[in-house]
Order: C-alpha cells, then sequence, then structure tokens
C-alpha cells in the first residue's frame, strides 16, 4: 500500500522526499536545494543571514553544545573546548597531524597508530562524531526553513580523498540521521553549479582549482553531451587556507614577543590573520593591536609569506595536466572553488600557469554545495541529461608471490569501476589464501600503501595450481573499495569492505606517483629479478616432487645431473642477477624435461592398456 507523506509543519501533502546537497567544509559548511519554482540551485539560508554556518563545535562545561555561529565567539574565550577543521582529521591517525598539531588549540590524542581522536576534558571524539555534529546542525537548519523533513542528502568530499575519509563521510551522515545517497567530488560538483553540461552537445575541456579551508585539489574535466568525466586528479588533503593564516600567525610570532604559547592567544592570533588576509584582498596595508602591540602587514609582505602554499598547488596543477596528457592550450576554462581562491595571488598565479584567466563568477563559498544540488535533483529523477564519471586518484591491486603489485585497477581508471582476474594456489593442498590489497605506483608492494588484507579458507584440497580463485575489485559510485575473492570450482566466497589501515601521511601517498617514475627503471629490473626467482622456486619445489615420487623411474646419470642443476639454480637465487638465474632455470628444465616426458608417457600408456580407442 502506497505511503502519503504529510508535511508536519504545513499541513500539505508532500509528494517526494527531499534530498538536499551539502558542502560538509573545513571552515564552513552550507545546504543546498533546487528552487521549486526557478528550478535552480539555491543555498539555504535565513532572512538577511550568512548561507555559511561555520564547522565549528563548543562542548559547554554542563554538557551542552552549540555548533556554528555561536560556537566561533568561543574559539578565542574557550578554545579548548571548541573545535574547528574536523575535516582535516578524517581518516587520520596522530603521526599523520602531529606536526601541525601545535597549530591546534584543543587537544588531540595518540592512540597508537588507530584513528585520531579528539580530547574534550574526560570525553574523546572521532572526527566523524564531530562531523556527524556538524551535519546534525545542517539537517536541523534545513528542516527549519524548508518547514520539512529532510533525511537524504548528497554529500560532498575533495576529489583527493581516500576510500576511509569518504567512508568516515558517509558514517558521519549515518550518525547525523542522514540518508547519504551519494558521496560526490567537490570539483565535479563546482562545475555542475557553473552550468557546465547543461547544454546539449556542449563539450568543454574543464580544470576546476579548488582550495579550501583545510585542503585542496586541482581535477581536469572533460564534459561531452552531459557526460563528465574526470581524466585526473591531484591534491592535497592538508593544505588550505587555514595554512595561510598559519603562515601569517608565523610571521607576526617571528617579529613580535607575543605570549603564543597560550591556547586563548594562539586563537586571537589565528582570528587576527584570517582578518588581515580577506582584507587584503581588496587593501594594500593592514594594521592593528595585539596584547597591546602594534601589528601591520602590507599586500606584498603577505604574498611574500604564502607564495610557497600556493606554489605547492601549482605543481599539483602541473602533475594533474601531465596525468590527463592534455596541454594547457586545450583547458577551455579555469574554474575557482573555495574561499581561499578570493586571494589575488592566488587568481594571478593560476592564471599565469594555464594562461588564461580564470572563471570566480559563482561564489566560491557556496559554488560545491550548488552543485550537490543538481546531483540530489538527479537522484531524484528530475534531470536525466547528465552522466557523472570520477577517477581513482592512484593504482588498486593484490600482493602476489615475491612481494609483486598485480594492478586491477589502474589510477584514473573512470568509477564506478570494476576489475577482477583468477588467480591460483602454489602448493598442494593449499586451503587458504591471503589477499592483500594495495593503493600505489611502485612495482613492489613494500613500497606502496596497505589498505587490507582477509584470508579465503576453507579451499579444498586440490594440486597446486588446480584451484581457481577470481579476486575482484568494485568501486562504487561514492568511491568505496569492495573486494571479493571466490573460488570458482568450490563456490568458497568472501568479500571486505576496505577498511584502510593508516600508516603513511597524505605526502607519502602523494609522493607515489613521483617516487613511481623516479623509480621506474629500478622497479622494472626489481620486477623481473623476482619474477626470475619465483618461476625458479617454484621450478625447484615441482622438480623435487616429481623425483621423490618417480625416483624409481630414473637413471643414476639423470638423479645425478638433475641433483647439480638444482644446486646450481639454488646458488643462482641468492644472486641480484636475473640473467643468471633464468639461465639455471632453463638448464634444469633442460635436464628434467626428457624424462618428466618420458615418465608421463608410460603412465599414459600404462592407463590405456587394453582399452579401445
Amino acid at each position: 500500500m502506497a505511503k502519503i507523506a504529510i508535511n508536519i509543519a504545513t499541513g500539505s501533502l508532500q509528494q517526494d522526499e527531499m534530498i538536499v546537497g551539502i558542502d560538509l567544509g573545513t571552515t564552513n559548511s552550507l545546504v543546498a536545494i533546487i528552487h521549486p519554482e526557478s528550478k535552480n540551485p539555491v543555498a539555504l539560508k535565513e532572512h538577511n543571514a550568512s548561507s555559511l554556518v561555520p564547522s565549528v563545535i563548543h562542548f559547554g562545561s554542563s554538557g551542552e553544545l552549540v555548533v556554528g555561529d555561536e560556537a566561533k565567539q568561543y574559539l578565542v574565550t574557550d578554545p579548548a573546548h571548541t573545535i574547528f577543521s574536523a575535516k582535516r582529521l578524517m581518516g587520520k591517525t596522530y603521526n599523520d597531524v602531529a606536526g601541525n598539531a601545535s597549530s591546534l588549540a584543543y587537544k588531540i590524542i595518540d592512540d597508537e597508530g588507530r584513528l585520531v581522536k579528539v580530547q574534550v576534558d574526560d570525553r574523546f571524539y572521532s572526527p566523524v562524531d564531530l562531523s556527524a555534529l556538524i551535519l546534525k546542525e545542517l539537517k536541523v537548519k534545513a528542516e527549519h526553513i524548508l518547514k520539512t523533513t529532510v533525511g537524504k542528502a548528497v554529500i560532498t568530499v575533495p576529489a583527493y580523498f581516500n576510500d576511509a575519509q569518504r567512508q568516515a563521510t558517509r558514517d558521519a551522515g549515518k550518525l547525523a540521521g542522514l540518508d547519504v545517497l551519494r558521496i560526490i567530488n567537490e570539483p565535479t560538483a563546482a562545475s555542475l553549479a557553473y552550468g557546465f553540461g547543461i547544454k546539449k552537445d556542449e563539450a568543454k575541456t574543464i580544470a576546476v582549482y579548488d582550495l579550501g579551508g583545510g585542503t585542496f585539489d586541482i581535477s581536469i574535466l572533460t564534459i561531452n553531451d552531459g557526460i563528465f568525466e574526470v581524466l585526473a586528479t591531484n591534491g592535497d588533503t592538508f593544505l588550505g587556507g587555514d595554512d595561510l593564516d598559519m603562515a601569517v600567525v608565523n610571521y607576526w610570532v617571528g617579529k613580535n614577543t607575543f605570549a603564543e604559547d597560550k591556547n586563548e592567544t594562539k586563537q586571537q592570533l589565528r582570528l587576527k590573520a584570517e582578518e588581515a588576509k580577506k582584507y587584503l584582498s581588496a587593501n594594500d596595508v593592514f594594521t592593528g593591536t595585539f596584547q597591546n602591540e602594534n601589528i601591520s602587514l602590507t599586500k606584498d609582505e603577505f604574498e611574500t609569506i604564502i607564495k610557497p602554499i600556493i606554489d605547492k598547488t601549482i605543481t599539483c596543477c602541473g602533475n594533474a595536466l601531465k596525468d590527463s596528457g592534455l596541454t594547457k592550450k586545450e583547458i577551455d576554462e579555469v574554474i575557482m572553488v573555495g574561499g581561499s581562491t578570493r586571494t589575488p595571488l592566488v587568481k594571478k598565479m593560476v592564471s599565469d600557469f594555464f594562461g588564461k584567466q580564470v572563471n570566480d563568477t559563482v561564489n566560491p563559498d557556496e559554488v560545491v554545495a550548488l552543485g550537490a544540488a543538481i546531483q540530489a535533483d538527479i537522484l531524484a529523477g528530475n534531470t536525466k541529461d547528465l552522466l557523472l564519471l570520477d577517477v581513482t586518484p592512484l593504482s588498486l591491486g593484490l600482493e602476489t608471490m615475491g612481494g609483486l603489485m598485480d594492478v586491477l585497477l589502474p589510477r584514473n581508471s573512470k568509477i564506478p569501476a570494476k576489475a577482477a582476474r583468477q588467480y591460483t594456489t602454489y602448493k598442494d593442498g593449499q586451503s587458504g589464501m591471503k589477499i592483500a590489497v594495495y593503493q600505489g605506483e611502485r612495482d613492489m608492494v613494500q613500497d606502496n600503501r596497505k589498505l587490507a588484507e582477509f584470508n579465503l579458507s576453507g579451499i579444498p584440497g586440490m594440486p597446486a595450481g588446480l584451484p581457481k580463485v577470481e579476486v575482484s575489485f568494485l568501486i562504487n559510485a561514492d568511491g568505496i573499495l569492495v573486494v571479493k575473492a571466490k573460488e570458482l570450482r568450490s563456490g568458497i566466497e568472501q568479500a571486505i569492505q576496505v577498511k584502510p589501515q593508516y600508516e603513511l601521511t597524505d605526502e607519502d601517498v602523494e609522493k607515489m606517483l613521483l617516487d613511481s617514475m623516479q623509480n621506474a627503471e629500478k622497479d622494472i629490473a626489481t620486477r623481473a629479478l623476482v619474477e626470475a626467482r619465483t618461476e625458479g622456486e617454484q621450478l625447484l619445489e615441482t622438480t623435487e616432487k616429481f623425483i621423490q615420487k618417480n625416483i624409481a623411474a630414473l637413471t643414476p646419470e639423470e638423479i645425478t645431473a638433475t641433483s647439480l642443476a638444482m644446486q646450481a639454480l639454488q646458488l643462482s637465487l641468492d644472486m641480484q642477477d636475473k640473467n643468471l638465474i633464468q639461465a639455471k632455470t632453463e638448464e634444469l628444465n633442460a635436464i628434467s624435461r626428457p624424462y618428466a616426458e618420458r615418465i608421463m608417457d608410460q603412465s599414459v600408456s600404462l592407463a590405456m592398456k587394453g582399452k579401445a580407442v
């Protein structure tokens, strides 16, 4: 029986449940919808109020909790109980963020390599918990403005967010009471908000430069007849406007004698730096006082301070462009996303790099949420002309014998994506197989990032090489990886949704691509050596078993020659010479092949004796 929803606030029938678009930002967050009359995306806001909700949470001494503008006032008066930039902690361990811990006024704890947590008095909160509180505030605000229940949402994340961070965002939405229908990349959402891809037969290539409060990414997209395709993406999940502010703080601290070790002082100075940054977007000199000392900052000084940070983003732009296989001249539009792109130096450096004027005509603070609202409209079935395709930022694969990386999904594979490959056992009667999943570009798994590991157990006892184990990778539309392993003969199956380990920092991950290029020649040689050793080890094991089983059928000369060839091959395995190992492998093959064929022929003849063919 069909159910009819009733808007309790207005008493009217509600034909379809509202799906909102949410930009869960580092500095500010907001909600957007498609306006029912104009059919255009709009950011939700109270009358004469801002659409932005500061991503700040304050925990009161008596257990009270406030989020947003009301919480922001406590950044100075009660910094130890006021949490900001929680998004930068998503999917991180303490080691990942230890270098930036001094810039935080609140306490983060080291939990033996586990995900970082924030301590507030005797309570502990994960970044998921904190993000859920922000999302819940957005949900309440949206329901108040719309006068209806909001239960479904599309939430955006930086393109460079890994599987753990995407899953954490989804989990936060669930804790906030939201059914998260889709996690989409912020640059894709921004492109939608700029109106690209709406017109039929439109073909454009776009660079989306997204510098927010705490994250940066650059994406190269093509849009052709309503189909969005991300060719390449690059970025840094720990770089943004917060770093510009801290650069100014460090500059002032170096010139003055502030008591900057106090949390309250640190927060006041950070807010002062943010004020100066915004002021210098339209003026040449900022002046003020702090702790009874005069402070100042000229536009030239500011730009000198922040240039090294912007240089990092330009390097990412070059990497993304190289990965896309395009030239700067082939980029039709460069669109700017994120409040930090209001800084004139950012616009100039990006414009100079791409050789064209940047497009910043849409409010950079709202553009991502507006695009999320358009995606929500697509999921609601109201827009059927658009198709969004994102890509994987790094290759995904398995560990094979010898510690080699076997790539199933190369980097920049379009998602949703699926790939499968068959493997087998290398020992007789082997009942289990370790499935170790890695992310990276190097040939040896030790140089890549381990995401997950599980064992496929219960494989029926069979000779080596007989079982057929199919391992499949599926990345869904949210960029979450699911790995399945199935033994095809018996039907034994196991699956896991990847919960990545967090042994490496984001800097390590971002260096993977560069490392792979710098070590390409070395990696090729290492892979060839490992493959030769693996083949040699397998031949030694197979030959030894064959001789033990058929020793009575061999001549003393054959046994002696085989023994000498096996010793020579065993010695070569300890050498760093691929050609030597291959030569000794072939020598053993040449000696064992004739008698192996002879014994096999005798076995076949015996089996067929007396039978008509």
